[in-house]
């Protein structure tokens, strides 16, 4: 029997806890726009044409293959 009471009063807690989350997410907009993330992906070559050279450029910087400082 004390086993009973305890699966329930840490199934209660774990209830609790997820509504908590939840409401704080709510509170804080995560569900505002459940549009714009379903169709990002059906955009993001256009996205990628309009940045500047200046973005670009620094991209390719960054995939330079790394030299180590002993060689």
């Amino acid at each position: 029997m004390t086993a009973l009471i305890l699966l329930i009063s840490c199934s209660l807690l774990v209830a609790v806890g997820f509504l908590l989350s939840f409401l704080w997410s709510v509170k804080n907009g995560q569900y505002d726009d459940t549009y714009t993330p379903s169709v990002r992906m059906l955009f993001e070559n256009e996205l990628n044409e309009k940045q500047p050279a200046e973005q670009t450029a620094s991209n390719n910087k960054e995939q330079e293959p790394y030299n180590h400082p002993s060689t």
